[in-house]
């Protein structure tokens, strides 16, 4: 049991070791802060930056289960493995069907390796779906740009550049960056050295200024207007 406890605090799941109900789960970074089993709901909300209505959500679609200690809701280290992967998929946009499904696949799973090419495949379709979205955003923004071209009783607007038109920090500017290379917040914290509530504030300060609904959203705008590298 030490040695398993040992294990869970480093940065790569135990996905290795097969759940015989669960098959096998792709490798990925966990929390670096592993809290003691068994953890409450209130540690694994923070642990992984969601709410307990998020928590309860992910139960009712089945991608998570909690246990019982008397009457306290609490969860346990091949929970967390779990629910590192699900908050990595829905980080990444994909829709709680999608996750479900993927579950399923993976429940099947008879080694390591297949799991972490199930996963793998699974991302590749997600990366052409971001791709194919961006495309149509730019395409849209150009026949924006053409029709209003059109109106020549107007002189034409200069072209703002966006680095201009957003003001940001410099940690904010560093945030984005990383957004836009794809880090989670799990993965942000460690590389700004922010608490997980720090970074929540800055992603959500990001997505203010940038008059967007998410954090992908954001990453959209802000790559449109210059102000990151796509």
């Amino acid at each position: 049991m030490a040695d398993q406890s040992e294990n869970l605090h480093t940065t790569k799941t135990t996905a290795n070791r097969q759940d015989q109900h669960n098959g096998y789960l792709p490798s990925i970074a966990l929390p670096y802060a592993m809290p003691n089993e068994p953890v409450a709901i209130a540690d694994m909300a923070n642990l992984f930056g969601v709410t307990h209505r998020t928590l309860h959500f992910y139960e009712e679609k089945g991608l998570l289960s909690a246990s019982r200690v008397g009457l306290m809701r609490v969860y346990f280290h091949k929970d967390i493995v779990r629910m590192a992967l699900i908050n990595a998929c829905r980080e990444v946009g994909m829709p709680v069907a999608i996750i479900q499904d993927l579950l399923e696949e993976l429940a099947a799973t008879v080694s390591q390796e297949q799991a972490d090419e199930i996963f793998r495949d699974s991302l590749t379709v997600r990366k052409r779906e971001l791709t194919s979205g961006l495309s149509t955003i730019r395409r849209q923004m150009q026949q924006i740009n053409g029709l209003l071209a059109q109106d020549d009783n107007e002189p034409s607007a200069p072209r703002v550049d966006g680095r201009d038109a957003v003001s940001l920090s410099a940690l904010e500017r560093r945030c984005l960056e990383l957004m836009a290379e794809g880090y989670a917040p799990m993965r942000l914290a460690r590389a700004l050295q922010l608490k997980n509530e720090e970074i929540t504030a800055l992603e959500n300060e990001i997505i203010r200024k940038f008059d967007a609904n998410n954090r992908f959203q954001a990453v959209a705008k802000a790559v449109l207007m210059g102000v990151v590298a796509s």
